[in-house]
């Protein structure tokens, strides 16, 4: 359950968000807006990446002010540009480091890092040079990173900007089929979208509308028609 009560963000006194209200208990939540309208605001706001300037966050009943530590351990959150999340220097080691702190035996994570490689199809590069992949492999990369932490919540700000057809497919596919856990894809591209639970578009810094994915981009097309 995502919940943001009269949130604004407001950053050297240029308003990002203003009063934005809602209830998301929905698996698979799609986002769409202009650039500037503040979609990607509201996705950095729920693992703490940015604060509310007035208004409460809450994941899964945690209050992201108040304990924005529990509440980021539930979020994973995806970013355009892998190469910004990879932070070891292989492939598996960028995975091993999700589950630093988890007090596994070094048998048990060597078995988990090695189940979360084949599912995303990296065994071949467990190896090699996290950096050197192409950028499809980089995004299984940090998919696999990620959701190998088992977090609660995704969310993923434009995961497929930089990739082609198929690494844009296989990407979907993960997000909005095979992940068990609740979902927010922040995106342009509105094939993404059109088969989420739910669709919120902002516009202005505002929460224009939330509703079924098919009206609310009839009306984002009319909105700039």
């Amino acid at each position: 359950m995502i919940l943001l009560n009269s949130v604004s963000v407001t950053f050297e006194n240029k308003v990002a968000l203003s009063g934005v209200s809602v209830q998301l208990p929905q698996q698979r939540i799609g986002v769409i807006g202009l650039n500037g309208s503040g979609k990607s605001t509201f996705a950095r706001l729920l693992n703490g990446l940015v604060k509310p300037t007035s208004g409460t966050v809450a994941v899964n009943a945690i209050n992201l002010s108040i304990d924005a530590r529990a509440a980021r351990a539930q979020v994973g959150f995806i970013f355009s540009n892998p190469d910004l999340q990879i932070i070891m220097p292989t492939v598996a080691e960028d995975v091993a480091f999700s589950l630093r702190g988890k007090g596994l035996s070094a048998a048990e994570l060597d078995s988990q890092v090695a189940e979360a490689l084949e599912r995303f199809g990296l065994t071949e590069l467990a190896n090699e040079a996290a950096h050197s992949l192409s950028s499809g492999q980089k995004q299984m990369l940090a998919l696999c990173a990620v959701t190998i932490a088992q977090p609660a919540l995704i969310v993923a700000d434009e995961p497929t900007a930089l990739l082609d057809a198929a690494n844009s497919a296989q990407v979907q596919n993960f997000l909005l089929n095979e992940w068990q856990g609740q979902v927010v894809l922040v995106t342009h591209d509105l094939g993404l979208v059109e088969t989420c639970d739910v669709l919120l578009r902002f516009e202005a810094g505002k929460l224009a509308e939330v509703g079924e994915p098919a009206t609310v981009i009839a009306n984002y097309k009319k909105s700039f028609a």
